[in-house]
């Protein structure tokens, strides 16, 4: 008997919306369900009192694929920010990512040569093949750098003493010898002005959406419901943690309304002490320029970002993927890879850190080889 739906796309985030949209347009019938009460996922904006939010962090949308570039401008026009986000340790600031100005503040030096000869006496002191966290940061950056700039903001986010930590996590460090604040690399860069919800939005238009809505609370009734299901949630949970938990990071956010017209002059200020519980403060007019002669407003919204450990029932925003839950996953990977009739996306169900450009390409990948079966 034939199903209702062809997909069911659980998880209204930037992975299911967009295969969502692709199926669509070629006549497929979705139903997407998303357990939050918004679509959009961890891109989602709220306009409040005129400034939109990012509600679950900041994201700046960066890429080096011209095709992925012109495919996210179909659903709105992006601005001209420039990601250059300030470090702030005990009452110095610095600018990011490392580069002359930040070793200029540092050292008290004006030339590349001077930077480089600090950088490689400092790296001296580690000697053979780093076997942690610390020991990879100094032999790329130095100690200096790394005591200021790195040490206390790692350990706050990932919740463990750098030397617990494996190297492999900062396999590179962006050091740059010129003055040049831009955080990226990539050639195309910005912001949606009016924020990222409309680009879901617009993406799911004409495709049925619930909200507020548990997959797990009634899973035979949604499995029911289509011919295949695309899964953006966590993949342990799907298959009821069988070979155990895989680990995530949470976040925390405490955003507030102040009455002044401009709190700390940046989008995103770094907090590198580790006495200091979050890791940033968030400015979010400062994504739109808000701040400036045509666009002003007497007042401004800011977000703390607290890291936390994660439990069951909390929101997964990182996978740690150190050798311990690599070899975890690969046994929920090889489970998914013997399921015809499902498909795992986003970075629950791939257990994989995704910028947003990287969720769009996998998703456009997914829709095409599912097009490409037909």
């Amino acid at each position: 008997m034939k199903k209702k739906y062809d997909y069911l796309i659980v998880g209204a985030g930037l992975f299911g919306a967009v295969f969502a949209n692709e199926m669509f347009q070629k006549g497929k019938s979705c139903l997407v369900i998303e357990k939050r009460d918004h679509i959009g996922g961890n891109i989602y904006t709220q306009n409040m009192n005129g400034i939109n939010v990012h509600l679950y962090g900041a994201h700046i949308f960066h890429t080096n694929n011209l095709k992925i570039w012109n495919y996210i401008q179909q659903f709105a026009e992006f601005n001209r920010y420039t990601n250059s986000p300030v470090a702030k340790y005990k009452n110095e600031l610095y600018n990011l990512p490392f580069n002359m100005n930040t070793f200029s503040k540092m050292w008290g030096i004006s030339t590349p040569d001077e930077a480089k000869k600090i950088i490689e006496a400092q790296k001296k002191e580690i000697e053979g093949v780093p076997q942690n966290l610390e020991e990879q940061a100094i032999s790329l950056v130095g100690r200096d750098i790394y005591e200021k700039l790195v040490k206390g903001y790692t350990e706050k986010q990932w919740g463990k003493s750098a030397t617990e930590l494996p190297a492999f996590i900062i396999k590179r460090l962006p050091v740059r010898f010129v003055y040049d604040n831009n955080y990226f690399n990539d050639k195309y860069q910005g912001i949606p002005i009016g924020g990222y919800t409309q680009i879901v939005e617009k993406m799911l238009k004409g495709i049925e959406v619930k909200l507020g809505v548990d997959y797990f609370s009634d899973k035979e009734k949604w499995d029911e419901l289509a011919e295949k299901k695309v899964f953006t949630g966590m993949i342990d949970q799907f298959y009821d943690y069988c070979y155990g938990e895989l680990e995530y990071r949470s976040l925390k956010f405490e955003t507030e309304q102040l009455n002044v017209e401009n709190y700390q002059g940046n989008a995103v200020v770094n907090y590198t002490e580790y006495d200091i519980p979050y890791t940033r403060i968030i400015e979010h007019k400062h994504f739109e320029f808000m701040c400036q002669s045509d666009n002003r407003c007497d007042h401004t919204i800011i977000t703390k970002e607290y890291p936390a450990d994660w439990n069951r029932g909390d929101e997964p925003y990182y996978p740690v993927n150190d050798e311990k839950n690599t070899k975890i996953y690969e046994r929920y990977k090889e489970l998914s890879m013997r399921e015809s009739n499902v498909i795992f996306g986003g970075r629950l169900g791939m257990y994989k850190y995704f910028d947003m450009h990287n969720v769009i390409e996998e998703a456009l990948k997914c829709a095409e080889r599912e097009i490409e079966k037909e």
